[in-house]
Formats: C-alpha cells, sequence, structure tokens
C-alpha cells in the first residue's frame, strides 16, 4: 500500500509504514563498497532495479519516500528516501540510473567495511575512526560558507562540521591528518557520498554534488537503447539491429525482439467510438491483444483478426504516471519529415525530453485533447490528455511533458485507444 502527496514544487510517494519488531533503527548492517553501492543499491544500477531491491525486503524499507520536481522532472534528481536508515539514493532524472548514495544522518545507519562497522548509534564515525578504516589519503577541502571539512576516497567521501573556534586549522593543504582539536576532540562525520569512482571527481555536498555521474553502460547493453520511429512504418532498435514493422505477426516479434515479459488482451476499448475508420461493431469488449516489454519500454498491441501488429506504445516513465516504475524508459526517437537525414539535420524529432510544446512546433497544431483518466483512487495524480496525429498519439501530463507515445499504421488521425 502506498501514499501519495505532494509538497510545494516536489512530489512524493510514501509507503505506509510497517514497522516490525527487529528492524528498529540501526539494526540492519549495510556493506560499503565505495564507488560501488551501498548494501543491494549500486551506482549506475536503474530506477526500476531498486524499487525491486525495496520490495524484496519490506520489513528492513518499511518507509520509503520518493520525490522528484513535478513541473519539471528533467530538470532535479528523481530520490528514493530511507528516513528511518538515514539515507538517500540520487537518480540521473533522463537516464534513471543512479549516479550518487547520500547518508545524511550517519547515526542512523551502521555500516560495514570489511570486516569493521562504523556509523549507527553505537558507532560513532569520527574523523579519526574513517582515518583508522579507510587508510591514509590527501588532505580534503574546507568549505568556509557552510563549516565543512570534506575527506575524500576514490568514490567516497566524507563531511565533518567544524565548530567555529577550531576554524583556522582548517585550511586547504595545511590540515594535519587525521584531524583533531587543540582540545583532543575529533569531528564526526555529518554526511557520507558513493559515487562513481571511475571519473576521478571530487563529489560532497553543495556544488560538488553535482559532479556525481552515471558510469558508462557495458558494451551491447539494451538499457536506454535508441528505438528510431519511423512514422507509419516501423521501430528501429539501434542496440541489436532489428527492424519491427507494422504487420509483423507475434513469430516475427518473436524473433526479433524476444519472448514478452507479459500478454495480456485488451478487454476494454472505450476510445474506439472515436475512430471513424474502425467499422467492427462498437463495442467494449474485442480480440486484441498486448504484448508487453516491460523491460524495454513498450507494448506491442496485436490485431485480433489478423494477428498482425497495428500500434506500438512507447513509456517514458516518469513520476507520476500511473505506469510508472511498471516499464523502464523507452529511449525513443521519432524522426519527422520525408527522411531521417532531413529530420535529424532539421531537429526535427521527438524524444522522451521534448516537451508537448516543442512537439508542438514539430507536428503542427492538432485538435482537441481526449481525457485519460482512472479515478483518484487508482490513479491520484490527476488526468492526462491524448492528442491524435495521423501516425501518432501522444498522453501529455500537465500540458507540458509527454507520458507516452502510440505509433500506428492510419489513414487518418489516430485514435488515442
Amino acid at each position: 500500500m502506498k501514499d501519495y502527496s505532494k509538497i510545494g514544487g516536489k512530489s512524493t510517494m510514501q509507503r505506509t509504514s510497517r514497522r516490525l519488531e527487529g528492524t528498529a533503527m540501526g539494526s540492519t548492517v549495510f556493506d560499503l563498497k565505495p564507488g560501488v553501492g551501498i548494501g543491494p543499491f549500486y551506482i549506475g544500477m536503474p530506477i526500476c532495479d531498486a524499487f525491486g531491491k525495496i520490495e524484496q525486503d519490506p520489513n528492513v524499507y518499511d518507509v520509503v519516500h520518493v520525490k522528484y520536481y513535478d513541473e519539471d522532472p528533467l530538470k532535479l534528481d528523481v530520490v528514493i528516501s530511507f528516513p528511518d536508515h538515514g539515507f538517500h539514493l540520487r537518480f540521473d532524472p533522463s537516464s534513471q540510473r543512479l549516479r550518487l548514495i547520500e547518508i545524511y544522518d550517519v547515526k542512523r545507519l551502521q555500516m560495514r567495511y570489511g570486516n569493521s562497522t562504523i556509523g549507527g548509534p553505537s558507532t560513532l564515525a569520527t574523523f579519526v575512526a574513517v582515518y583508522a578504516l579507510f587508510g591514509p589519503t590527501f588532505p580534503g577541502i574546507y568549505d568556509k560558507e557552510r563549516g565543512v571539512y570534506a575527506l575524500f576516497y576514490p568514490g567516497l567521501s566524507f563531511e565533518f562540521p567544524i565548530p567555529d573556534q577550531y576554524t583556522d586549522c582548517c585550511h586547504d593543504g595545511e590540515v594535519a591528518l587525521p584531524l583533531e582539536f587543540s582540545d583532543g576532540t575529533t569531528p564526526v562525520t555529518c554526511r557520507v557520498s558513493i559515487y562513481d569512482k571511475s571519473s576521478d571527481k571530487k563529489v560532497g555536498v553543495g556544488k560538488l554534488m553535482d559532479r556525481a555521474s552515471v558510469p558508462p553502460l557495458a558494451p551491447g547493453s539494451l538499457y536506454m537503447e535508441e528505438v528510431h520511429v519511423k512514422l507509419g512504418k516501423e521501430l528501429y532498435f539501434t542496440v541489436g539491429g532489428q527492424h519491427m514493422p507494422f504487420g509483423a505477426s507475434p513469430q516475427d516479434v518473436w524473433t526479433e525482439i524476444g519472448r514478452p515479459c507479459g500478454i495480456h488482451p485488451k478487454q476494454v476499448d472505450q476510445m474506439v467510438i472515436h475512430s471513424a475508420s474502425d467499422l467492427r461493431p462498437k463495442t467494449t469488449l474485442c480480440g486484441d491483444y498486448f504484448y508487453n516489454y516491460f523491460t524495454r519500454g513498450f507494448d506491442i498491441l496485436f490485431d485480433g483478426e489478423t494477428h498482425k501488429a497495428k500500434k506500438f506504445v512507447l513509456h517514458t516513465n516518469y513520476p507520476g504516471h500511473a505506469d510508472f516504475n511498471s516499464y523502464i524508459k523507452c529511449n525513443f526517437v521519432i524522426s519527422v519529415g520525408e527522411g531521417e537525414t532531413e529530420a535529424n539535420r532539421g531537429g526535427n524529432k521527438i524524444t522522451p525530453s521534448t516537451n508537448w510544446e516543442q512537439v508542438k512546433e514539430v507536428l503542427g497544431e492538432c485538435g482537441p485533447a481526449a481525457i485519460q483518466t482512472q479515478g483518484s483512487t487508482s490513479n491520484p495524480f490527476g488526468s492526462t490528455y491524448v492528442y491524435g496525429y495521423k501516425d501518432v498519439a501522444f498522453e501529455v501530463k500537465d500540458f507540458s511533458r509527454i507520458e507516452l507515445g502510440a505509433v500506428k499504421q492510419s489513414s487518418g488521425l489516430l485514435c488515442p485507444s
């Protein structure tokens, strides 16, 4: 069960707390792997994989917040936060891959590195303890405005608050490590950052946080594969080199792109009444069926009579949509023009990052939208709007971002069903 709420310009999804005995703060130990990740979460993982790990262990992750910028979801990170454990995961909003892990309350999270533990309610992560556990490193950076000293290791950084009376001893390059004050005390870690170490960047809080980036994908990875769309003709998968034309049979599809993740009939055809080209009786039942490719971000709709592919549905997987996290983001490229080369040269391309105003600049104005809603219980994020053009339709949220694209071979305006 999940609760949904909106705070200012940011939206959050929160799972209802269901704490069980034995899952109290600090009772779980997370393995810390510098430059790689913590516990089951690793840098570069897709957001859907992170949700999968959460669902596998609900007693540990019993309170989960998902935060994103609803007005422009590509502007800020998508954040999965675990307030009981004091850390959150920052996902790049475009690729939806994990770029940064931030432990913002070290006293709530017990970490294990090698055979030793640090952090949590029982083991203070002091500067001396960190230095003893992770070994010598170069002098860090002192942020005068924030009063924080950052210590860096490959793929790992620690931030320590420095009291005002000891700021003079924290000038860059002049700090004797490990850092101890004249009264014999040593600062305690207030934040830990884990990030990709291959870039050799120093990542911390504030402006340093933006330096964290996702590692490159493995050669041949199908994640975020560009899918080129030729309107009225076919899809082309750039990594595997497969062509998927309209009219393809289920056997053709299995041969080219493999077994679907799911198959389900299209039982309710609510929008067929708007289709002038469909001469079949207007009933609420039809024999059409979908092949669902959740791990590649698209569906294929087959005609129930001819068993030929007649529509491709491409998902952008933006937070705030009813299907969020059901599909991986489809990295489609719709080229508009006489040919793909001409379209690319003229900038007439539509991708998941294209907003609705830009779509209209490419395709022109269209007729009124069909309002799509599932009710506040099934979809607490509100209605979306479906706009139809010849050969393509778009489901749009808040008149700004594309939630999905439906591509169909048609002689008139595409019915948004």
